[in-house]
């Protein structure tokens, strides 16, 4: 199945870096932007706002008749608060009061302004006139330095001119946006360390999170997030896990399912012919032991022999042939449950290792009466899908079947290995390799290779029909391998 390269192509860290530097370029650019255009409207506005609140001081004080210092005094604290000069003069043009020590040249700019603006440049231009004052920029002709000028009447008639010297605003301007731009360097540099700060600390919640999805993807539930964080990214770790557990509790549902809806299938067609030839089988079977029974039990009765030790014989046989035959019903009872798909599997998440540990502690003592010789690499938790109970009976069978036909070195090698998304798991013993004839009828019910000696350990010939049962009922593969010194059987389960 293909699969969509999900790499990003830009990292959150570079993302947030340059965000905060973008931000950091656009509050400079925007502020030097503003200051070439509205700066200088915004000084002039001030200024004039100022000159306004002069005149208005200044009038009311006048026109309440107040006294001359105290006017006087008012004057000079605005001139020297605001950098405004002033000169009030009569109808005479007398000096009534004045914030400067030559007032003569501010009269006479005001007699100019009177009767004519012959000092006027290119760069005047008038900002407000009313019946009271006009307010205008002027432009000195010798010094070329620029005022807001406001001159006019007071409300007693007086005359007056004040004025207010504007620096250089293209200077200003120009000074302030060579600092914003200093500034907007340093602030850059800052917000890169901190953007990388701020950034990994963000990204490092999210980066779990995408290896945490990337595993789920590939139906890996075993991640979890382990964040501490109380903000949105912690809500959406909870919530992955949340999902993780559900996903994987729906997917053991949906192969339960989907396995029992595919034996359900696989089953139907084959239902009628397994009755007829488990019929003929457990009549075939039974036979013999049953024959064995009746005979001895005649014996008994007709007292064939009479000593003690002759009538136990004949008893151990009869017990014996009765073992054989419950053993034979229950392990076909079994089979039909499998075969007839009247036996649910329940498909789950195990560790197989530890499944086949526990078997082998189990058997210690079987093992030791057989005298055999168990080998088994130290595997680390191997985790597989499937019915637990039955993968354990898979084993059993292959293990039992093992030790029945050890011979020479007498060693059972169990093998666990990884082949793509399956696991296989092996047992091997020395002895005699299975004819080669007989190798496709094995997994047949009460098929015997050696039927002396399986007549021996007690054998029924239906192990591995068990085997083969379970492993059709989940859709896995089994299989014996011949060598020179022993047999292998295995089975493969769902690695994931």
């Amino acid at each position: 199945m293909n699969q969509s390269n999900s790499k990003p192509k830009f990292s959150i860290n570079m993302q947030i870096t340059l965000t905060c530097l973008g931000l950091i370029v656009l509050v400079v650019a925007t502020c030097i932007l503003v200051n070439s255009t509205f700066l200088e409207d915004y000084y002039v506005r001030n200024k004039v706002g100022v000159l306004r609140k002069a005149y208005q001081t200044v009038n009311s004080l006048i026109k309440e008749d107040a006294d001359t210092d105290e006017v006087s005094l008012t004057v000079q604290r605005i001139s020297d608060t605001y950098n405004i000069s002033m000169v009030v003069v009569d109808e005479s043009m007398g000096t009534v009061i004045t914030s400067v020590n030559d007032p003569d040249f501010l009269q006479r700019q005001l007699i100019s302004n009177v009767f004519g603006n012959p000092g006027m440049v290119g760069d005047d231009r008038l900002i407000e006139e009313n019946d009271r004052y006009v307010i205008q920029i002027k432009t000195d002709v010798v010094t070329e330095d620029q005022y807001v000028e406001m001159w006019g009447l007071m409300d007693n008639g007086s005359l007056f001119i004040m004025r207010s010297a504007m620096e250089s605003i293209a200077d200003s301007v120009a000074i302030s946006n060579r600092f914003l731009i200093y500034i907007g360097l340093a602030a850059g540099l800052v917000s890169i360390f901190i953007g990388i700060w701020a950034s990994r600390m963000i990204s490092k919640p999210v980066r779990s999170l995408t290896a945490i999805s990337e595993r789920m993807k590939s139906l890996d539930f075993d991640a979890k997030y382990e964040g501490s964080s109380h903000n949105e990214i912690g809500v959406l770790g909870q919530n992955i896990n949340e999902l993780s557990e559900t996903l994987e509790t729906t997917i053991s549902e949906l192969k339960t399912a989907n396995n029992e809806l595919e034996r359900d299938i696989a089953n139907k067609t084959r239902i009628d012919d397994m009755r007829k030839e488990f019929l003929s089988n457990v009549s075939h079977e039974l036979k013999t032991p049953i024959a064995l029974i009746q005979g001895y039990a005649e014996g008994l009765k007709d007292c064939v022999n009479d000593d003690p030790e002759s009538r136990d014989y004949y008893a151990d046989v009869i017990v014996d042939e009765a073992g054989k035959m419950n053993n034979i019903v229950q392990k076909l009872l079994t089979l039909n449950q499998l075969e007839f798909g009247q036996d649910t599997v329940s498909m789950e998440r195990f560790d197989i290792v530890e499944v086949i540990r526990g078997y082998l502690a189990s058997a210690d003592i079987l093992i030791k009466q057989h005298e055999a010789q168990v080998h088994m690499d130290d595997y680390k938790p191997v985790e597989v899908w499937g019915d637990v109970f039955k993968a354990e009976e898979v084993f059993n069978n292959y293990f039992t079947n093992a030790l029945n036909h050890l011979d020479g070195e007498r060693k059972i090698d169990i093998n666990i290995r990884r082949l793509g998304e399956k696991v296989r798991i092996s047992v091997f013993n020395t002895g005699d390799p299975i004819p080669e004839d007989a190798v496709d009828h094995i997994w047949e019910k009460f098929y015997k290779v050696d039927k002396a000696r399986t007549r021996e350990y007690g054998g029924s010939g239906v192990g591995l029909s068990i085997v083969k049962a379970i492993q059709d009922s989940i859709n896995q593969a089994y299989g014996v391998i011949n060598y020179n010194n022993g047999v292998e059987f295995y089975f493969e389960l769902d690695a994931r």
